[in-house]
């Protein structure tokens, strides 16, 4: 962790549904005037797509498996180093992942490819991270103790599941069956390192249907968030103000001391009422310290 050059990370699966998330960042940011770096989690993929096919033919006639989830196609080592020198500089060296065509044609390159590394901009107030690995931990590194500020995305599992599969199907042009097969290769991976980290998050946000998504393989649309409550758990509830937050945000109630839940369309209001104070507290300390 780094007060003078504070890092916030958004941390969810594949299909979580981070957009929201950003677009609830957004507005904070450009409402407190905050010059952010924006990284996504997909630059530190050890494999372009076609790489990435081919280690998982590798690995399937080894008898292994490989995921995006897990430490054999990302490199924790440099996400975590990563995060340490923007800590200790506000600099670092990021590079963007091309999910799609329209992302890659400004390049002049193929979907599922890295840009080159470059420099992030000079004079960042801080860094926002979305992506797999924000709260990374594993034996060998420790993402997460970089990290100030730290938001769980965590749909309920099904919910996830269609998420991932329309966006895979209708975005990224994958057959349904490749998603599928995509899914379950990656459940070990999912249990071993992603799930772990929203134990560690300062904030979780789960996203919770009221509609039936009993078989998520075969739906044909994602639930709204107008069908949807999100349950927001809190680590330190001494740092909420729950009064207030049930005052502002309509149809909210608390179902835990530490947790307060919100219909689905409230989400991205509740996000900017309880993040804003949040994200202010970091501003403030490393303004005080900018001034000696």
């Amino acid at each position: 962790m780094s007060a003078k050059h504070p890092i916030i990370a958004i941390t969810g699966s594949s299909g979580a549904g981070t957009t929201t998330t950003s677009t609830a960042f957004e507005h904070i940011f450009r409402h407190k005037k905050v010059t952010a770096a924006l990284v996504q989690g997909d630059a530190f993929h050890r494999y372009s797509r076609p790489e990435m096919d081919v280690a998982i033919r590798k690995a399937q006639e080894q008898g292994k498996h490989i995921s995006y989830f897990g430490p054999k196609a990302n490199d924790f080592g440099l996400l975590e180093n990563f995060f340490k020198i923007y800590g200790e500089s506000g600099g670092g060296r990021y590079r963007r992942y091309l999910h799609t065509f329209d992302e890659a044609v400004p390049f002049n390159q193929m979907p599922g490819t890295f840009t080159p590394w470059q420099e992030l901009p000079d004079n960042t107030d801080v860094l926002f991270y979305e992506g797999l690995h924000g709260g990374i931990v594993t034996e060998e590194n420790n993402v997460a103790e970089h990290v100030d500020l730290l938001i769980g995305m965590v749909p309920i599992v099904n919910l996830e599941w269609i998420q991932k599969i329309i966006r895979d199907t209708g975005e990224r042009g994958h057959s349904r069956e490749a998603v599928t097969q995509s899914i379950l290769r990656s459940m070990e991976d999912y249990v071993n390192f992603i799930t772990p980290q929203f134990s560690r998050t300062h904030v979780n946000f789960q996203r919770v249907p009221t509609v039936d998504t009993s078989n998520p393989f075969s739906a044909s649309d994602i639930p709204s968030l107008d069908e949807s409550f999100v349950v927001i758990r809190f680590d330190d509830a001494s740092k909420v103000d729950f009064p207030y937050c049930l005052q502002m945000i309509d149809g909210a109630f608390m179902s835990r001391l530490n947790t307060l839940v919100v219909p689905g369309g409230k989400m991205s209001f509740a996000m900017e009422l309880i993040l804003a104070p949040m994200i202010e507290e970091l501003l403030e300390k490393r303004r005080k310290l900018l001034e000696f």
